[in-house]
């Protein structure tokens, strides 16, 4: 699954007044038009209330050149247009909102004081053709190649994130299209300073004179209205969806870092070209678009649905791209408001992520050699390792873990024949991390009745399976004895299958709706069948990062009690981590604390399982900029885990579901000696966005095993060794 993204913006026309009368334009006038500071002020308030991250702050070119605009700018107490729109910009930030600004050519000193008060700034070249200034460039110097050309580069000499792009459809040529894109590409090669290329097909347009278009564009957004454009002026270039294509593939070809931008309002192709390889569908403006007015944005839910079912992933983003949110890309008082109030789109590398004691790094040689023995590391030690990004630290913690995983271990690789049966998906808690669970009213809601369950016991022992894992949501209706209803009805087809069932989660809510504490619960429920109970619902236990990502979640102390009562009863479990999304270093180090102390008391854990956060179709993924952690991280953190854990447990796996097959074949060499189970049925991961299946053979996990040079060996759940390979 791809990731495609938009912003969550507001428009600020500040003014429209322009110097250049380019004929594709509806936008500019050339009487006075500027929104008075009281105007600005109401329409931030407006921004704030309808949930925007970004304004984008557009004018027209130059608009004191205008004699009355220059007098209310006097009035205002501002010297020049650029004054008023640093000070609207300051007045956003405070409203924790990040500028992004479009004022056309500007020269370096305008540049510099904007980007003092701005996430990002933008300009269009448009088209490299000069034969335009001749045409619908007539009249507008600054629409010039050469000076839009300069003010890119100057921007990227000045370290501002920066987009650009290029109009299609205005007279010019494909050759002078491609022309265009090699430009930008040029000027991106010498700084790294474009996130983002739009690919702007022109729409003719009414005249909107005497018409205020912030208007026009919120009615339109508001009612959603359709629109039928005039016909296409004489001057107007023919734009077919061969042509845009053919733009989306230059454009990634070369600039393959930079985001592909499509307007989904302007054009119903916006989806073919998603699939091309287009990566992100603009700002999304709650009050419209106030280039095209009678252009709707379509709604991000509409989009998100169709993408899905094209195989990608609809996102949220700042105006400003993850790898520039950083201090050399962004004055200090911006990055600040974006750890304030979106600190979760700053990328785990980046600045001010981070707490301070990952940066000692003069305590991972001692740690990885105490981990290595056995030994317990400090918080500190822990928070180090997690941290850790020189690549030769990287190879001693991995060396290190993989020499513990032999120890322990030895070096047969295992498997479980197991499969999956997630009853229901209906659920009240509302995790951010989740895209299983789902309202009773969903349409992807659903509740297996009773044949279904039986078929798919009968399907897990006509398969071979020794396992049988349980877990679902929390459905509001049921009580405890449909939770020991399924287990019966289980053994009575399989008598003899294990029975792995039930997260924490579930056992807390059967302890809610049955009045008795987790000890009875599970005295009962091994009465009706259970064996083991897996260790899920842990995700991170820090109560921090708990309420960060599911505030209804059972706490830490609550999750390590159901668990302790399990071992108490006499039932082994798992234990899991879920990383990757909010959690920084120290946290996953207390995670590690916790289960470690658990383990030293009980002994009950079979096996640790890091489960690395599936971000695409989950609401955390969606409006908080996770993206999937990279293969490398994963790795290193699968073997971190290894040396956190010490002695204490024995068993580390590999979840394909998670990471892929490839990367867990990988992991056999980080500290894992496990692949899990075949699963047959996966929904969890699948739900949420992951593309690695949701079953393999034995045959594949025995070749997967082999293929890193291991023996493989099927295993029971509690790691009886069945058969080997």
């Amino acid at each position: 699954m791809r990731r495609v993204t938009f912003s969550r913006s507001f428009t600020l026309s500040l003014s429209r007044t322009c110097r250049c009368y380019c004929k594709y334009c509806s936008f500019a006038t050339h009487s006075a038009h500027l929104h008075a500071p009281e105007a600005v002020e109401r329409l931030l308030d407006e921004a704030v209330r309808r949930n925007a991250k970004e304004l984008l702050v557009l004018t027209g070119e130059r608009p004191e050149v205008n004699a009355e605009v220059a007098a209310r700018l006097e009035r205002h107490g501002h010297a020049d247009f650029t004054s008023y729109v640093a000070w609207a910009c300051e007045r956003a930030l405070a409203r924790g909102l990040l500028p992004h600004t479009n004022l056309g050519v500007l020269p370096r000193t305008d540049l510099a004081r904007l980007r003092e008060v701005t996430a990002s700034q933008g300009l269009m070249l448009e088209s490299i053709s000069e034969r335009l200034m001749e045409t619908v460039h007539a009249g507008s110097p600054t629409k010039h190649p050469a000076a839009r050309l300069e003010t890119i580069r100057t921007a990227g000499e000045l370290r501002i994130p920066f987009t650009s792009g290029i109009l299609v459809g205005v007279g010019e040529t494909r050759a002078e299209r491609l022309a265009s894109l090699e430009a930008l590409a040029e000027i991106h090669a010498e700084h790294g300073h474009l996130q983002e290329v739009i690919l702007q097909s022109y729409v003719p347009h009414p005249s909107y004179y005497g018409e205020e278009l912030g208007e026009i564009a919120d009615s339109a957004q508001r009612s959603q209205r359709a629109f039928e454009p005039p016909p296409a002026p004489a001057w107007a270039t023919p734009v077919s969806l061969d042509d845009m294509r053919e733009l989306v593939r230059a454009s990634r070809e070369l600039m393959p870092d930079v985001g592909v931008q499509i307007p989904p309002n302007l054009s119903d192709w916006w989806p073919v070209l998603v699939d091309e390889g287009a990566t992100d569908l603009g700002g999304l403006s709650a009050n419209g678009d106030h280039i095209s007015p009678e252009h709707p944005f379509p709604s991000p839910h509409r989009m998100r649905r169709e993408l899905a079912a094209r195989g990608h992933a609809l996102t949220e983003r700042l105006c400003v791209y993850p790898r520039y949110l950083a201090p050399e890309w962004l004055e200090q008082g911006v990055l600040d408001v974006v750890k304030a109030r979106y600190w979760s789109f700053i990328p785990s590398r980046g600045s001010g992520r981070g707490d301070a004691r990952s940066l000692r790094t003069e305590l991972v040689p001692a740690a990885i050699s105490r981990g290595r023995a056995g030994e317990r590391l400090s918080a500190d030690e822990l928070t180090a390792l997690f941290a850790e990004r020189r690549p030769e630290a990287i190879e001693d913690i991995r060396q290190a873990a993989d020499e513990l995983r032999a120890e322990l271990a030895g070096n047969t690789v295992t498997f479980v024949v197991n499969r999956n049966i997630n009853v229901s998906n209906v659920c009240v808690v509302g995790c951010a991390f989740c895209g299983f669970g789902q309202g009773r009213r969903s349409p992807d809601a659903y509740e297996h009745d009773r044949d279904q369950f039986v078929r798919r016991v009968e399907d897990a022992l006509d398969f071979g399976a020794t396992e049988i894992c349980m877990q679902s949501g929390i459905h509001p209706d049921w009580r405890l004895a449909d939770y020991e209803g399924w287990l019966r009805l289980a053994k009575e087809i399989a008598p003899d299958v294990h029975l792995h069932a039930y997260s924490a989660m579930e056992v807390d809510h059967m302890c809610a709706t049955s009045g008795l504490s987790p000890r009875e619960v599970f005295e009962r429920l091994r009465a009706a069948g259970l064996d083991s109970t897996p260790g899920t619902a842990a995700e991170v236990l820090h109560d921090g990062v708990r309420e960060r990502i599911s505030p209804n979640k059972l706490p830490v102390a609550r999750w390590v009690e159901i668990i302790e009562a399990a071992h108490v009863a006499g039932l082994r479990s798992t234990v899991t981590v879920m990383f990757g999304h909010v959690e920084e270093p120290s946290e996953l180090a207390e995670h590690m604390r916790v289960v470690r102390a658990l383990q030293e008391r009980t002994g009950g854990f079979t096996e640790f399982v890091p489960l690395s956060f599936v971000p695409y179709q989950t609401l955390l993924g969606r409006t908080h900029g996770i993206e999937e952690i990279s293969r490398a991280e994963n790795l290193k953190h699968t073997a971190v885990f290894r040396l956190a854990l010490g002695k204490t447990i024995a068993n580390l796996q590999a979840s394909w579901v998670k990471m892929g097959l490839d990367a867990a074949t990988e992991a056999l060499d980080w500290g894992v000696n496990d692949l899990g189970g075949t699963l047959m049925e996966e929904s969890i991961s699948r739900m949420a966005g992951a593309e690695h299946g949701t079953l393999l053979t034995p045959d594949e996990l025995i070749g997967a095993a082999h293929a890193a040079g291991r023996p493989a060996a099927q295993r029971d759940t509690l790691y009886r060794v069945l058969a080997a390979y």
